[in-house]
């Protein structure tokens, strides 16, 4: 509904005026960025003949979409596979219906900039980057410098192949100046400013400029060209970039344009006084400028434009924590529409025939890829927008889940009862906690393409429980009391399932030898921690075949962990902390969704820790409870840390080497923002290293600053971050997106949950003081070891913590037989998915357009009007891999890796042609040539060419490299 609002009160405007004033004055343009709003306008409000304008004005290169995704993604807290997802969206759409592809980026709104955003790019396509928001310290040292452009390798393994010329906005940013010298109102905004949520009915609108006049025309040119001159001064090229808008301008275009014309023709047909000509233009016609000019630019490497400054006391380092919840459920569901995707191509191709209705099955994979798209707003995921925004992303992302995980359960069902085998499911469904009956069967399915071991946790309600295979073997399973409620019970099923692939088991109550091991609990007294005994400290040792863990119980805190390959121990404890914020304005700097301004140093939480240890064959929990004080009957703080044993016979490597924390953190009072805090005895020289954006990773040494160190020193993490010394690393994998920091030698903070409030009046008039009273439950696993050991494990780690198995619940119906012993492996095909542990599966799916891979095709369809018609194409499968690994980052796993596609998919069919394309699959690699600029690297100029593409299907994947393939079986 907010999305009706805004398009009712001021994006259907921009749309239709923009469009009808380009078509009354062939010298203007117009650039437009998010495709969400146009496609909404495109299918609810424009009229045939506005489509057919667009049509032209594109032809004529007047209406220029840059970016073209669904909207302008945040940069910081988001994960490269949702920027992809939402970049494909909007670029599919836009092919399919014009037949054209963006090839600029105006990335001016992101809160700092990512060094994977340019990689991004230029895989896409693109032949030049725009960014605006970065350190004002920095911004105004390079502006001094004439440095503001350069060509970015945002990775350093893919460097010079995968770089883009790079535009960084000068102080003025993308908005026009404002004031103006003769007027007290604003300037050069006729359209004054959109009114919500009803537009005014005599059109009049708040602050609207003051009309171009003769007795004005002369001021307002003057003052123009001073702040072209000034500009000009800033770039080394004589073009200069002129944005004309803002945020929520352009709804009354024909004001703007009327009034722009009357001052570009005076300024024009002054030229010889101003020293200036100006002319409307896109994005592209500025970059084309600047590549004619041919000059040598300097290149940057992968350093990345994080944290983000705006003045000395105002570090956007608060929004990497921002709404926590959020970020949690929009991981999660990018997580679900992953799983539900390579499911239903699998169920599509070995399924022809199938009772599912596909194109519905589609609408419910779009209806998730259109959410999770959407919530990569740099205001969205960021938790920078008021609640009622942020419950409307909640609502179509907890939707769209639904539906997948419907649809999936559907898939299931369908190919059960297919194979008519006296075993008839009744109902599969999806639950997120209990089981109804006793007699159960629950579905687990591996959306990764790799072999994997771990545990699914359900709810029972018997302690009792056994769990058997498909063919009534028993399953390693440990049952035991729930942190949540008395009355229910969780048990941990250890699974093994082949990449791509599902197995059924059968939960049901059994004592004697097949029921499941029991957890037992033993509660240990609070301790004070304020008055431990540092003498006789006696320690809780918790062991498995990769760690010994040890609990102080003076304490009840962690306080070691030894390594066993090595027998190396680093002293480790964990606490939480307060920092404690201003909300009043007149006090001095506030914290809000985007900044984080600390008074102090941040404030242990707790003055005592309770303790219970619950213990059994397959895992150890031990619950931490953080009291205020000894005599406190509520906790805000608690740590579940479980230590995993995995039995002989199973590949319990991942399992064995991670210690997996659950936390519960709130209700927060007010102002307190709440971190947890590792300290080792590791020499880190305080040394962090973050990823970015779960693609490459950041080093991030900490810096002094005269004001605000502690908050300039916050890092985005979305999947990782560790801290090492010379010999050993401490790893953190996270399944939603925090800041993090090290504060001091060997230590390394998250931020977990904020609650604030303030006065600022521009935050309360937009709902933005993030008061945000919820209890937040983050998973961050841990792992300790060698480079050597970690560097095996972390890629791998992230990923299997990032897309954990999908479960379902399904009920038999009646008594039915036992199931049959053919049904072993149950894999929705007959042979898995797998790749080797360096590359990843990033996409397997069906995206259902309808546009002709082959762009002269393409365009002759649109030139004729055909691309409204057809139905989705079943046929195309969509596939993507990843190399995990940097070049020369480990001697094994670094190596090039050479893949058979026919192979790879034979479970699917028989593959029978690929093509490469671009990462959004609009371009053939072989047809696309980006602008090479000149560097002193490279002195010549040209256009650079892709990667070459398989010869009869084998393709090798370099480091780090994302390759793209469109792929059509036999039989289509």
């Amino acid at each position: 509904f907010l999305l009706q609002e805004s398009m009712h009160a001021y994006a259907a405007n921009v749309y239709t005026s923009v469009v009808e004033e380009l078509m009354k004055g062939k010298e203007r343009k117009f650039i437009a960025v998010e495709q969400e709003f146009f496609r909404l306008w495109w299918d609810g409000v424009a009229t045939d003949k506005h489509k057919q304008q667009v049509h032209q004005l594109l032809q004529e290169g007047r209406l220029e979409f840059v970016i073209g995704g669904q909207v302008m993604h945040d940069e910081a807290v988001t994960l490269i596979d949702d920027q992809i997802l939402q970049l494909t969206e909007g670029h599919g759409f836009l092919y399919e219906t014009f037949g054209i592809r963006p090839q600029f980026s105006w990335h001016v709104d992101p809160f700092g900039a990512s060094a994977t955003t340019p990689t991004l790019f230029a895989l896409a396509g693109f032949n030049a980057h725009l960014i605006s928001r970065i350190d004002y310290d920095l911004k105004a040292d390079m502006q001094k410098n004439k440095k503001l452009q350069f060509v970015w390798q945002g990775s350093p393994s893919l460097s010079e192949r995968q770089e883009i010329f790079t535009h960084v906005m000068d102080q003025y940013s993308y908005c026009t100046p404002s004031q103006i010298p003769f007027s007290n109102r604003s300037g050069f905004y006729w359209n004054g400013i959109a009114a919500f949520p009803d537009p005014p009915k005599d059109g009049v609108y708040p602050n609207m400029s003051l009309p171009v006049t003769d007795t004005n025309i002369h001021l307002y040119a003057q003052t123009m060209v001073a702040n072209i001159k000034e500009r000009a001064a800033w770039f080394r090229t004589s073009d200069v970039l002129w944005p004309w808008g803002c945020d929520k301008q352009f709804f009354n275009a024909s004001v703007q344009y009327s009034n722009m014309d009357l001052l570009l023709g005076y300024i024009n047909k002054h030229s010889d006084e101003f020293g200036v000509t100006v002319q409307y233009a896109t994005v592209g016609d500025y970059f084309q400028a600047v590549y004619r000019r041919n000059l040598t630019w300097e290149i940057r490497d992968s350093q990345d434009f994080l944290p983000y400054s705006t003045e000395p006391f105002q570090a956007w380092t608060g929004f990497y924590t921002s709404r926590s919840t959020l970020k949690g459920i929009a991981r999660r569901a990018s997580s679900v529409l992953y799983a539900g995707e390579s499911f239903f191509t699998q169920y599509v191709r070995k399924h022809p025939e199938s009772s599912l209705c596909k194109c519905g099955a589609l609408k419910q994979l779009q209806s998730l890829r259109w959410a999770v798209s959407e919530v990569q707003h740099h205001d969205g995921i960021t938790g920078t927008e008021s609640p009622k925004v942020k419950d409307m992303y909640m609502n179509n992302l907890m939707d769209g889940m639904f539906n997948v995980k419907k649809l999936m359960a559907s898939i299931i069902l369908d190919m059960n009862n297919a194979k008519k085998n006296g075993e008839v499911y009744s109902s599969v469904y999806v639950k997120d906690s209990g089981i109804p009956g006793v007699d159960q069967y629950v579905v687990v399915y591996n959306p990764l393409a790799w072999n994997i071991t771990t545990f699914v946790t359900v709810s029972v309600s018997h302690l009792e429980m056994g769990v058997l295979d498909e063919l009534g073997h028993p399953v390693p399973a440990q049952v035991q009391s729930s942190v949540e409620s008395h009355s229910i019970y969780d048990l941990y099923i250890l699974v093994e399932i082949s990449g791509l692939s599902y197995r059924k088991y059968n939960v049901k109550p059994l004592n004697g030898k097949q029921s499941a091991f029991i957890g037992k609990s033993v509660k240990y007294k609070r301790k004070d921690v304020t008055r431990a005994n540092q003498q006789s400290r006696q320690l809780l040792p918790v062991v498995n075949n990769c760690y010994q863990v040890l609990f102080d119980q003076s304490t009840n805190l962690m306080h070691s962990i030894t390594e066993r390959e090595t027998n190396r121990t680093v002293w480790l404890t964990q606490e939480f902390l307060e920092y404690h914020v201003n909300g009043d304005v007149m006090k001095g700097p506030i914290s809000d969704n985007y900044l984080f301004a600390p008074n102090a140093s941040a404030v242990p939480v707790s003055k005592a820790v309770g303790l219970e240890v619950v213990s059994g064959k397959l895992m150890t929990e031990i619950r931490q409870y953080f009291y205020s004080n000894v005599a406190a009957q509520d906790y805000v703080y608690a740590v579940y840390t479980r230590v995993f044993t995995v039995p002989e016979g199973y590949d319990g490597k991942l399992l064995c080497h991670r210690i997996e924390q659950e936390y519960s953190v709130g209700p927060l009072e007010l102002n307190r923002e709440a971190v947890l805090r590792t300290s080792t005895n590791l020499n880190t020289r305080q040394l962090l290293y973050t990823d970015s954006n779960g693609y490459q990773i950041q080093k991030r040494p900490f810096k002094a600053y005269e004001n605000n160190t502690v908050a300039r020193n916050y890092y985005p993490m979305v999947q990782t971050a560790y801290i090492e010394d010379d010999t050993t690393r401490l790893m953190l994998f996270a399944e939603r997106a925090h800041g993090v920091s090290s504060q001091g030698n060997g230590q390394v903070e998250v931020m977990l949950h904020r609650r604030l409030w303030n006065n600022l009046q521009w935050d309360l008039n937009y709902n933005l003081t993030l008061n945000d009273s919820s209890v937040v439950r983050p998973v961050i696993w841990l792992i300790l070891g060698t480079k050597a050991v970690t560097n095996l494990l972390y890629r791998t780690s992230g990923l299997v913590l990032e897309h954990r198995p999908v479960v379902f619940f399904g009920a038999l119906s009646g008594e039915g037989p036992e199931l049959p012993g053919q049904l072993q492996q149950n894999s929705v095909h007959s042979s898995p998915v797998t790749v080797p542990r360096n590359l990843h599966l990033q996409t397997l799916s069906i995206p259902g357009w309808r546009y002709s891979s082959n762009h002269a095709e393409q365009v002759r369809s649109i030139h004729v009007g055909k691309q409204e018609e057809g139905d989705a194409d079943f046929n195309r499968v969509l596939l993507r891999i990843r190399h995990l690994y940097e070049v020369g980052e480990d001697p094994v796993l670094s190596q090039p890796v050479m893949v058979n596609l026919k192979s790879l998919l034979k479970g699917l069919g028989s593959v029978m042609a690929v093509e490469e394309r671009s990462l959004t699959g609009t371009w053939d690699v072989n047809t696309l040539k980006r602008w090479k600029w000149k560097t002193a690297q490279y002195p010549s100029k040209g256009f650079s060419n892709s990667t070459k593409t398989s010869e009869n299907f084998i393709v090798t994947v370099h480091p780090k490299e994302i390759r793209t393939f469109f792929v059509y079986f036999q039989g289509q």
